[in-house]
């Protein structure tokens, strides 16, 4: 009896960059700098509804409606 040939899978896909996850071109993407303008907190009109971008402590950004 042969012993069966384990064959090799296929390394898993490399996880996109986050625009390009979003489908974004990455000339699309706008720095978040150009938005807040050194404001720490700016308000954003969508769809009749009023959101809030804001920043944190550690320079991560919450989108808040």
């Amino acid at each position: 009896m042969s012993t069966p040939q384990m064959q090799e899978r296929p390394a898993p896909p490399s996880t996109p960059e986050p625009v390009a996850r979003a489908g974004l071109a990455a000339n699309k993407a706008i720095d978040s700098a150009e938005l807040l303008r050194g404001s720490k907190a700016i308000a954003i009109s969508h769809n009749g509804e009023v959101y809030r971008l804001q920043t944190t402590r550690q320079g991560k950004l919450i989108l808040t409606k």
